[in-house]
């Protein structure tokens, strides 16, 4: 039975979702905030559950020998180092929808208390004052509003600001005009949107790339007047150019819910009177938290127990549909580059996987991981189907897929070929019934089903050579389960593939070797 451990607090229909569904689960709240102790009891566990205050760090990874996955309960994963994850083979999963209404809500809710300076006004009402001239604010119908980042909170923000009759800008590189056409936004550049809107509300992960994305210069772009709005991460508004702006009076009003250094206990612009601030309250509703707990847990579970892969950042998606007819194609894949893997010796420049027949139009992401991984496991042996997308990327291997909707002798085909600085090889096959066999060497046709011990040769086609080789393993002691034979045609280049019930010695391949007519001869193991 797999073993999670719940390192931050999660509903308890979470645990017993774990439960039901056949994980054992340890629930530990406290323990994220406690690292040497997380370090010495993470290697027990298969699975780790989190929300922000565990973090997920190269050490815990290093130190999680059974690790599978790491499931985040929000949208957030700067707490979790994902590239020591995906190094480990570790997915790593979040809850992107969980909690999206509950922080565009937020993001609205921020908007009104900004412009109407409702949090001014409540404090000063509450101290029995009555200043109606001090809280002058401004209406929303009509005006701007910029969001940086539409995707799927900033989509919600902007379909709630037009049933507020606000014109809505967006900027997004990966919006396209057609999804900007279906939300009733206008796609604009960064300058664009920062010379127009009103109000600028961010919706953006934080990366390298969107870092600071309101930097000193873009504040000093925004209208005199304007709102700034951060409920997404900190670090994407410049914090002490944002304080310059607002004392200038170039910006009326920021409203904050999110800081570059969390927790903020204190902060340059608390007590600022242009200044709404909330700890970090984005996803914070009952509904919110249960939903990021139960959909957290739903995913984990199905990983551990059926494959299924949701909302992973580091690994293809799989669903539970998905997961059982994928099962054979993923290892056919991954043995065919196993096979192909084990007979390369040179420079690996490209790996190109044809898909044909009924398995191209199935999921085909994990299949071509699957495969990578294979080619790349017998020159690396830490590789595996989480990251060796990745690290085929930094070697400068290339990865093709190609796709046929007819096979020629089969329903479903899988054809890999690579190419070294060498040569190039193809090695095909496809599954009967729920075994992979290979069907194909070389252009050469054959049909022989893969054994954890294998020998492969390749020779000239003359008489007597298969019987010399069945000899030269026989006094080896070696005793043969299958032998499957093929070749080009008569007196041309010949296979063969056998399977073999222990190891294949050194010794006993340099005998083999040795033999007339051997062009190559390699011991596989699968």
């Amino acid at each position: 039975m797999p073993k999670v451990l719940v390192s931050d607090a999660l509903s308890e229909t979470a645990v017993n979702i774990f439960k039901e569904r056949g994980v054992d689960v340890d629930y530990e709240p406290a323990l994220g905030k406690d690292k040497e102790k997380l370090a010495a009891v993470i290697g027990d566990y298969d699975g780790l559950a989190v929300r922000s205050a565990t973090k997920a760090t190269a050490p815990i990874i290093q130190a999680a020998k059974k690790l599978k996955v790491i499931g985040r309960a929000g949208i957030g994963v700067d707490n979790i180092d994902i590239p020591a994850a995906t190094a480990a083979g570790v997915v790593v999963m979040n809850t992107p929808y969980g909690n999206a209404i509950t922080t565009a809500e937020h993001a609205i809710a921020m908007i009104f208390s900004l412009v109407r300076k409702i949090p001014q006004a409540n404090q000063s009402t509450h101290a029995g004052k009555w200043e109606k001239s001090a809280f002058m604010g401004a209406e929303v119908f009509g005006k701007t509003l910029g969001v940086i980042g539409c995707g799927n909170i900033g989509a919600i923000v902007a379909n709630r600001a037009i049933g507020l009759k606000m014109r809505v800008i967006a900027f997004d590189p990966f919006l396209t005009e057609e999804r900007a056409v279906e939300l009733g936004v206008e796609k604009t550049e960064l300058e664009q949107l920062l010379a127009r809107a009103d109000i600028v509300t961010l919706h953006t992960p934080l990366t390298d790339q969107t870092r600071n994305i309101l930097s000193r210069e873009n504040l000093g772009k925004l209208k005199k007047g304007a709102y700034v709005v951060n409920c997404a991460r900190g670090g994407l508004v410049d914090e002490a150019a944002l304080k310059d702006a607002l004392d200038d009076d170039h910006l009326a009003g920021a409203a904050l819910d999110v800081y570059e250094t969390e927790p903020a206990n204190e902060h340059p612009l608390f007590g600022h009177a242009k200044v709404v601030a909330t700890p970090h309250l984005g996803a914070s509703t009952r509904e919110a938290q249960e939903n990021v707990a139960i959909q957290i847990a739903e995913q984990m579970a199905d990983y551990l127990t059926r494959g299924a892969v949701s909302n992973s950042l580091n690994s293809p998606s799989v669903t539970a549909e998905e997961a059982p007819r994928l099962k054979p194609f993923v290892a056919l894949a991954e043995k065919l580059g196993l096979f192909a893997g084990q007979l390369t010796q040179t420079g690996l420049k490209k790996i190109e996987i044809t898909y044909e027949g009924e398995v191209a139009a199935l999921n085909t992401k994990p299949l071509t991981a699957a495969a990578v991984a294979g080619v790349l496991k017998p020159m690396l042996q830490d590789v595996n189907v989480v990251n060796a997308p990745v690290i085929a990327k930094d070697r400068g291997v290339s990865v093709a897929e190609t796709y046929r909707d007819d096979a020629d002798s089969y329903d479903s085909l899988i054809r890999l070929r690579i190419v070294t600085e060498m040569h190039e090889r193809t090695v095909s096959g496809t599954i009967f019934g729920a075994s992979p066999r290979i069907v194909e060497i070389k252009g050469v046709e054959m049909e022989a089903g893969f054994a954890p011990h294998m020998l492969y040769t390749t020779n000239e086609d003359k008489p007597g050579f298969i019987g010399a080789l069945g000899q030269t393993l026989g006094e080896a002691g070696v005793n043969i389960a299958t032998f499957n034979l093929g070749r080009s045609g008569p007196g041309e280049g010949a296979i063969a593939l056998i399977a073999v019930d222990d190891p294949i010695t050194d010794e006993t391949l340099e005998k083999v070797r040795a033999l007339p007519h051997v062009i190559q001869a390699t011991a596989l193991a699968f």
